[in-house]
């Protein structure tokens, strides 16, 4: 499996993705977690340089706003993507992140639908649809290997 990131919206369906990505045996990192964050929404560039440069064959997921000086150093940077009422019903009741419950909340995913998402889709290679089955998804993302 090469370098892969898989990115897009709350509620899109990348962390789920990803679980069924490392339920397959692939090498998995998920920058919602684990401190790859940084205030500022984004990530600690020397700890991604030093994962991308670590590791010829793993799958990162996340959205952040310095995403963009990474793209070169992953084979595949795939958009999952769904239309926005999907995304705000996910968002409203999932029960592993607290984010999207509020109206404030959703209200920003819609307007990062309509300014972030058409800049993600730029810099993609390949664009799948998160309403798909996980397993569907997961395929979709095996064959780019």
């Amino acid at each position: 499996m090469p370098r892969i990131l898989i990115t897009g919206m709350s509620g899109a369906g990348k962390s789920t993705l990803l679980g069924e990505l490392a339920r397959r045996g692939h090498h998995t990192v998920d920058t919602d977690d684990d401190g790859w964050k940084l205030p500022g929404s984004v990530w600690d560039e020397p700890r991604m340089s030093n994962l991308l440069a670590q590791h010829d064959d793993v799958l990162v997921s996340g959205t952040v706003e310095n995403q963009g000086k990474f793209y070169d150093r992953f084979d595949h940077v795939v958009l999952l993507s769904a239309p926005v009422d999907v995304l705000i019903e996910r968002v409203a009741s999932r029960t592993n992140n607290p984010y999207g419950r509020t109206e404030v909340q959703q209200d920003e995913v819609r307007q990062y639908v309509r300014e972030v998402e058409p800049l993600l889709r730029r810099g993609t290679s390949i664009e799948l649809d998160g309403r798909r089955p996980v397993a569907v998804l997961a395929d979709a993302i095996e064959a780019l290997g």
